[in-house]
């Protein structure tokens, strides 16, 4: 007996963008914001604390992924910030 066509999910690429912006795109503006951090303040107590604050502002970053309506606009945003953060750590502003 084939699937009903009403449970199956037609946007996959959507889904799919979600869950990769979630996991991947959250890593990336996590290690983008504790570096940018490292650059202001003491190098060696940012590291220590990035322990325990990088795992929480990667899942925090990963709940708004899935919250989102769509996953392209949330690979945007992410992309977006991590090349700020990313540029403040080059700059050394």
């Amino acid at each position: 007996m084939p699937a009903n066509n009403k449970y199956l999910n037609p946007r996959l690429g959507h889904r799919t963008a979600t869950i990769t912006a979630a996991i991947v795109g959250g890593l990336l503006v996590t290690i983008s914001v504790h570096l940018a951090l490292a650059v202001w303040f003491d190098k060696v107590t940012v590291i220590i604390t990035s322990t325990f604050s990088a795992f929480i502002l990667w899942a925090i970053l990963m709940m708004i992924a899935f919250m989102a309506k769509n996953g392209l606009k949330i690979w945007g945003i992410y992309l977006l910030a991590s090349s700020f953060f990313g540029l403040i750590t080059y700059w050394g502003l």
